[in-house]
This record gives C-alpha cells, sequence and structure tokens, in this order.
C-alpha cells in the first residue's frame, strides 16, 4: 500500500468516526428529548390524577358533614319537640304557682 492510500483510509476512517459521534450524538439528544416529553406527560398525569383524588376526597368529606349535620339537625329539633311538650306539660303548673304567689302577696 502507498502512503497516499493509508492517508486516504485514514481521512475515511476519521470520517467515519466523526459521522458514527454526530449519529450517537444526535441520536443522544432525541432520546433526551423524548425522555424529557414523556416525563412532562408522566408529571402532568400525576398532576391529573392528584386533583381527581383531591376533589374525590372533598366530595367524601362534605357528604360526611352533611351527614353530620343533618344528624345534629335532626336530634336539635327532637330536643326541641321534647322541651317543647315539657314545657306545655308544665304550664298549668306555672299558671298555678304564680296565681298563688300573687295571692300570697296580696293576703300579705
Amino acid at each position: 500500500m502507498a502512503n497516499n492510500e493509508i492517508l486516504s483510509e485514514i481521512k475515511k476512517a476519521e470520517e467515519d468516526a466523526k459521522k458514527a459521534v454526530s449519529e450517537a450524538t444526535e441520536s443522544k439528544n432525541q432520546k433526551i428529548a423524548q425522555a424529557r416529553t414523556e416525563a412532562r406527560q408522566i408529571i402532568e398525569d400525576g398532576e391529573e390524577d392528584a386533583v381527581k383524588t383531591a376533589q374525590n376526597a372533598l366530595r367524601s368529606g362534605e357528604a360526611e358533614i352533611d351527614a353530620k349535620r343533618n344528624e345534629i339537625v335532626e336530634e336539635g329539633v327532637r330536643e326541641a319537640e321534647s322541651v317543647a311538650m315539657k314545657s306545655q306539660s308544665n304550664i298549668p303548673k306555672a299558671v298555678n304557682f304564680l296565681l298563688e304567689e300573687f295571692e300570697r302577696e296580696i293576703r300579705v
């Protein structure tokens, strides 16, 4: 082999190496871009899932609060009705007591 042929082979090998490095760099950049896109999508999906989970928890909490509120209101209504019934039965006693006290004051 002549020197020219050896130099030509070396230059071709250098060009092939540069081309391989360039292709590898381009492939690496494409894979990085793809990984970033996938990571962004994973983050967006995670955020959507978090929002849905939070909304479901909120709805569940609101339902529990409404049920508890209704229970408390019903208990309050029952107690108010009970107090009203007791007070109705005590009206005659109260009237008698007031009349007796009034009459006693008049007699004094």
